[in-house]
Order: C-alpha cells, then structure tokens, then sequence
C-alpha cells in the first residue's frame, strides 16, 4: 500500500506502517495534507489549514518514534473540529461573532499532543453547534463527497466530510444532540458517541454534549477513544471481539415536539436486516416501543440554555445569524433550578430505561432518511429550524440527555447512492460492549 492509499487506510494500518518502517509521520503528513487540500476545493469543509504546526508535530513524532516511543497513535494525522481550543487560534464556533483567539490548549488537544498524533486541519461546522446541517453566513456550505448536493449533516459535519472523502483518517467531532451521529449516518461513517464523562473536554450544554470521534472503521474508531478517553475496559479487545447474546430491542419510536417525519423505507429496511442478522446470530431481538415522557423531554432545557449561554458568552453576540439569536432567546427562561433538574430527570431516565425495556442494547434509525439536500432549511427562523430538525432528527437527542454510549453504523447505500445508518444504544458504561456488537456487525457486512 503506498502513501497515498494510507491516508484512507485508517489509524490502525497508518501506525502499522510506521512502526514497520514503510513511511515515516513526515511522509503521512505530506499526503494527507495535500489530500486534504484538494478534498476541500470541493467540499468547502476546513477552516484553517494547520501546515507549519503539523510538520512540526510529525517531525517531533518521528523522533519520538527513533527514541523507541511506540504510542498507538503516535504520528496519526488528525483533523480538528473548530470547536476545541487551540493556544493562538481562534477557535470560531463556526461565526463570525468569536474573534479572540485562545489562550490555551483544549484538554483533548494536549491529549492528541501527548499522544503523538498531527493535526492538520480545522473543520467547518455550524454556528455555536446548534445545527444539524454545516452550513453558515460566516463559512458557507459544507458539502456530502458522497453527493454534493446534499448536507454532511452537523454539527461535525467538516469533520465527516474530511473522514469521508478520504482525506485524513481520523477527526475529533462532539455530540451534543447527534452532532457525531447524524454526520456519520450522513456520510457513511463508523459515529461511536462514548458514555458521558469518560471522554475530555466533553460536558457543554449542561452535560448534553461529549467528545468523540468519526472514523470509517470500528477498530479505529476503537483505537482513537481508547487511546485519548477513559475506560473500565479496552475498547480495541471489545471491538475484535464477537459479543455474547443479548436481549435486543428494535424501535422505531420517535421522540419529536410535533409529528416526526416518516421513516423513509429505506432506512426501515436497513433496520430490519440488521434485526435479521442479529436474531441469525442467536441474539433475542423484540420490537419495543421508548417510553418518551416528560423525563425524557426534558432535555429540550439543557439544549436551549446551553445556546443560551453560548451566544452570551460570544464576544459580539449582535453579528450572530437571526436564528441563532432566536434559538438563544428561547433559552432565557431556565435558570440553575431548572436546568438542575433537566439534569437529574435524564439521570433517571438513562439509568432505566433499558432495564424497564427489558432489552441490553437498542436498535433504532440515527435519521428519518438519508442525508438531508443542501438548503433544506434556508428560509426558516430560529422556532421552525429547530421544529424541523427535531422532526427529521428524533432519535438522538435524548441519548445525550441519558448519557448512554450510541453508536451510529453505515448500511449500505440508497438506490441514489447515499448512505444509510442504523444506531446502536447500550446502557451507561457499557461502551466495550457496544463497541463489540459494532465490531461483529461490521465484520458481517465486510
């Protein structure tokens, strides 16, 4: 395999190759940058090129490696959402309305320092993440490699297009109400969003939001949490491991302040093979219906307040877009006490609700559909946007309220060659097994 087809080839063969010698980090480096340049003429899904920084890191990378330093990501080219704080840069938020660069390295930054991997780029996302589309006033349009007339989804969605098209093999992306999830089943990559608090620089939007990361294989997405997170088992062993048989419960249910939007046949279709394929595999598989109640809705506080909060903290809130204004404002109302007991309510409810269910894992859709056209909410303020993300998006959300590991997992594709993704639920702190059933479920689609 030659430089060129390993910037694709994931963590794990890129790690491989240097340790055998083939390539050096500075090598990887090169190709990935350029394949990361020449991805974005087309995708519009980087904000700033990080070329000195990176040739520095993978010069440090390899001498590391020449000291007999042999970190299981040492010398990974990686792309950076424009979420984290980077010392000197601005760390935009995807607006206009940030100007003051950082005065210090995210957490997870100088975790992927220690660890010896490259950043190489800075991603587009949507203004403050409040969206589940990367398209806005301050960066434009980010665009599906798939198909370029429809949306990587968001908020990761930079992150997603890079990984997708090829151009780098790793990107760091968050969750706050699917922003890992709807990019991969988007983009047809592996979305594992973690159980709150085991990843750093995770907790925004009063607890909603956590860390991840996008990858096109489970190993590797594996490799990445395992390497920069915190947890009781290894997630590499679980995800080259099959799983045991579980009680396993097939939802459609839909959490969504009006009517959501039909499922798409489609997508149905690739719940029902993977249904299939685990009851095939001597898994017990039920249809179950998800007790959405007040609890579980809940988390609508968490998500207002913490726009709320960002868009205050902003440092010319007045430049933000109108609907990102109008959103903010539908946060004023929930105070400390509110928003404390949003907090506990999802508490509750995640620790219960596989139990009550009966079921170890959940399968249900990420999406209504597949990968939502470019422009699909021009024109709507911040009340309809939301409403409307809420109605094609209903299977997210609430998970980041519960604080439980998901995982979204490609499916193959639409008779128009867009991905299609089914999600995986596990209970809190049951990441190794949920990253073991994503690990055999890939195997059986290889």
């Amino acid at each position: 395999m030659d430089v060129d087809e390993l910037v694709s080839a994931g963590a794990t063969q890129q790690v491989a190759a240097m340790r055998s010698g083939a390539l050096t980090a500075r090598d990887l480096t090169v190709a990935t940058l350029a394949a990361v340049e020449r991805e974005n003429a087309r995708l519009n899904a980087v904000v700033e090129l990080l070329t000195d920084d990176a040739f520095d890191a993978a010069a440090e990378a390899d001498r590391r490696r020449a000291d007999g330093d042999d970190g299981p990501l040492l010398g990974v080219p990686i792309a950076i959402k424009n979420e984290l704080d980077i010392a000197g840069r601005v760390t935009t938020l995807g607006t206009r309305a940030i100007t003051r660069p950082a005065t210090a390295d995210a957490e997870l930054i100088l975790r992927i320092r220690r660890a010896g991997m490259v950043p190489v780029a800075t991603t587009t996302l949507p203004e403050l993440v409040a969206f589940g589309f990367t398209e806005s006033e301050t960066y434009g349009i980010t665009r599906n490699p798939h198909h370029l007339d429809h949306s990587p989804g968001g908020s990761s969605g930079g992150s997603a297009a890079l990984v997708a098209a090829g151009a780098v093999s790793a990107a760091t992306a968050s969750d706050g109400a699917g922003s890992i999830r709807i990019p991969a089943a988007s983009c047809g990559l592996v979305g594992f969003k973690p159980t709150h608090g085991t990843m750093p620089s995770s907790g925004g939007w009063h607890g909603l939001s956590t860390q991840g990361g996008l990858a096109q294989r489970v190993t590797d997405a594996a490799l990445y949490l395992q390497a920069l997170g915190s947890f009781d088992t290894d997630l590499v062993d679980a995800a080259a491991t099959d799983p045991k048989p579980m009680r396993v419960g097939l939802s459609t249910s839909a959490s969504a302040a009006t009517r959501a939007s039909p499922l798409d046949p489609q997508v149905r279709g690739a719940l029902d093979l993977v249904a299939s394929l685990l009851a095939g595999a001597g898994h017990d598989v039920r249809e179950v219906s998800i007790p959405y109640g007040l609890e579980a809705k809940l988390l609508t506080v968490r998500f207002l307040a913490g726009i709320r909060d960002m868009a205050a903290a902003s440092d010319e809130p007045a430049t933000l877009e109108k609907r990102t204004r109008q959103i903010a404002r539908l946060g004023r109302p929930f105070g400390p006490g509110s928003i404390a007991r949003a907090r506990d309510a999802g508490d509750r409810w995640g620790a219960a609700v596989h139990d009550d269910l009966g079921v170890d894992i959940l399968l249900t859709p990420v999406m209504s559909g597949p990968a939502l056209p470019i422009g699909h909410f021009d024109g709507r303020g911040g009340i309809r946007t939301a409403l409307g993300m809420n109605k094609f998006y209903p299977y997210t959300a609430q998970w980041n309220h519960a604080g439980t590991p998901a995982v979204s997992m490609p499916m193959g594709r639409t008779d128009a060659g867009l991905p299609l993704a089914v999600q995986l639920i596990a209970r809190r702190g049951d990441d190794a097994t949920l990253m073991s059933l994503a690990g055999w479920l890939e195997r059986t689609q290889a």
